[in-house]
C-alpha cells in the first residue's frame, strides 16, 4: 500500500513546478533588460524578486519586449504580480510607473517621458496578485503610446517599486493631474525614497519605419538561464538581432506563468484522484 507521506510528496512536486517555472520566467525578463539596453542605460540593475505581466484589453498576456501596435496599448493594462517564491512577502503599498525609455541606444541622462505614474497602490487577491489602483493617488493617468513616425521601436517599461513610509512625492509629482512630459525616472525613485524595485517588463510600439539604423538587440535563450540549466529544462532562442527588441521565448501572447498555472492545476487533479484511491 502507498503511504500518506509518499502520496504527500507527490503533492509538493506542483508546487516546486510552479516556482521553478517563475524563477526562469524573472530570469528571463533580467536577460531581456540586459539585452534591450535598459540595464545599465536605464536602470543600473534590475533584480526583480516577482514576475510582472501586462494584460491589454483584446490583446490578452503580453510578453516580455512584444512588439505592439498603438491601437492595442491604447486602454490601460491590467498588471498582475506573482512573487518569486513563497519566501517573498508583497504587503504594504507600491508605486507603479510607465515610461518611455526610447529606442536601443538612446541617451537615457535627457530624461524618459512619463506615461503612468501611481502611488499608493495596492497587491489584490490570489497568485498572480492584481495591482489595483482603488484609493490610490494616479499622479498621471495612463496616457497610450505615440511614438515620432520614423523614431523606431519605442521601449514601454512598467515598474512596480515598493512605497515605504519615507516615501515623498517631489513638488510637482504630489498631487494628481500632472501631464505626459520628460524626467528624470531614475532622480525620481532617489529623491522619493521609494523602496527596492519589485517587478517589471517591457513592450516596444513603432510608427512607420524606422529612418535610421537602430542598435540591435541579443536574443535570450531560456534554455541558458540559471533555473532552466539546473532543472534541465530546454528552451528556444528568442530574437533576431535586427534591432527591435527581443520577444519572449515563448512566441506566443500567453505568459509561461499562465501556461504553468494549467499544468499546475491538471497535476492538483491527478493527485487528488490518487488520494482518494488510496485513501477511500
Amino acid at each position: 500500500m502507498i503511504s500518506l507521506s509518499f502520496i504527500l510528496s507527490l503533492a509538493l512536486v506542483p508546487l516546486a513546478f510552479a516556482q521553478n517555472n517563475t524563477q526562469l520566467q524573472i530570469e528571463a525578463i533580467e536577460a531581456h533588460f540586459s539585452n534591450s539596453g535598459l540595464v545599465p542605460s536605464l536602470l543600473p540593475t534590475f533584480v526583480p524578486e516577482a514576475e510582472m505581466v501586462l494584460d491589454f484589453a483584446g490583446v490578452g498576456q503580453i510578453t516580455p519586449g512584444q512588439a505592439l501596435d498603438k491601437s492595442q496599448v491604447a486602454p490601460a493594462p491590467s498588471v498582475l504580480i506573482t512573487p518569486a517564491n513563497s519566501t517573498v512577502s508583497l504587503e504594504g503599498t507600491f508605486t507603479l510607473a510607465m515610461i518611455d525609455a526610447d529606442i536601443v541606444g538612446a541617451d537615457q541622462s535627457e530624461g524618459q517621458t512619463r506615461h503612468w505614474l501611481v502611488n499608493s497602490v495596492t497587491l489584490t487577491g490570489t497568485t498572480p496578485l492584481n495591482v489595483s489602483t482603488e484609493g490610490a493617488t494616479v499622479i498621471t493617468s495612463y496616457a497610450g503610446p505615440g511614438p515620432a513616425a520614423g523614431s523606431g521601436a519605442h521601449r514601454y517599461v512598467v515598474l512596480l517599486y515598493s512605497q515605504p513610509s519615507t516615501f515623498t512625492a517631489p513638488e510637482g509629482l504630489n498631487a494628481p493631474g500632472a501631464a505626459v512630459e520628460k524626467y528624470n525616472f531614475d532622480d525620481y525613485v532617489k529623491n522619493s525614497n521609494l523602496g527596492p524595485l519589485v517587478a517589471g517588463t517591457y513592450f516596444t510600439v513603432e510608427e512607420g519605419t524606422a529612418s535610421a539604423t537602430v542598435s540591435s538587440t541579443a536574443a535570450v535563450v531560456t534554455s541558458t538561464l540559471p533555473v532552466a540549466t539546473a532543472s534541465g529544462t530546454s528552451g528556444s532562442t528568442s530574437g533576431s538581432g535586427s534591432g527591435a527588441p527581443s520577444p519572449t521565448s515563448t512566441g506566443s501572447s500567453q505568459s509561461n506563468g499562465a501556461k504553468g498555472s494549467k499544468v499546475f492545476s491538471v497535476e492538483v487533479l491527478l493527485i487528488a484522484f490518487a488520494l482518494g484511491f488510496f485513501l477511500g
